[in-house]
């Protein structure tokens, strides 16, 4: 038995909202309630706010992408399974990052996920494309051309300095990515 596309899409925005709620959750309370407290937390709000709205960006650009889809198969419902899989560990990530902003460690780890739901989603919209031959594939964000593929040399180099000699890197790469290459194409 088939999977309709309502179906399918309406799961993955619950996901998405499930865990762009969990990030907020993740988030430290100040120890007092002074400027000075709230002030000492700005990486981890800036880490929130990195996650939240580069999760955000992908779920606006997966609904431009799925608009015109008429056809889906068990590849893109698998597909979809593993984006929500490896999107689930934002929260764990962002709160590593958050806790130990200057850790290589940290935003290594928050790079691997980030670089696995790039990857996760190439792999969905050369399905997409692949399926649906013939319709037209808003996706907003094709990570199949040449900004796409910027974006992902971005985060590659990002990983890199953050495995060599500017640990929070990965971070500002996101930044970098999001500000400049996805957030002007999703508006």
């Amino acid at each position: 038995m088939e999977m309709s596309k309502e179906r399918l899409t309406a799961f993955t925005d619950a996901v998405l909202a499930i865990i762009m709620t969990i990030l907020v959750l993740e988030l430290n309370k100040p120890e007092t309630m002074t400027w000075g407290a709230v002030w000492e937390l700005r990486e981890s709000f800036f880490a929130y706010t990195v996650s939240f709205f580069w999760l955000g960006t992908m779920w606006v650009n997966m609904h431009r992408a799925w608009h015109n889809v008429e056809k889906i198969n068990n590849e893109l419902v698998w597909n979809a399974l593993i984006l929500l899989f490896l999107s689930s560990f934002f929260p764990y990530t962002t709160s590593l990052v958050a806790d130990n902003f200057n850790s290589s460690v940290a935003q290594t780890m928050y790079g691997v996920i980030v670089l696995a739901v790039t990857a996760t989603n190439v792999w969905m919209y050369v399905e997409l494309k692949r399926l649906n031959k013939g319709e037209t594939v808003e996706d907003g964000f094709s990570i199949l051309d040449g900004r796409g593929m910027i974006d992902i040399v971005i985060k590659v180099i990002g990983l890199i300095l953050t495995l060599t000699v500017f640990p929070s890197a990965m971070m500002w790469s996101v930044l970098i990515t999001a500000t400049f290459i996805v957030l002007p194409r999703s508006i």
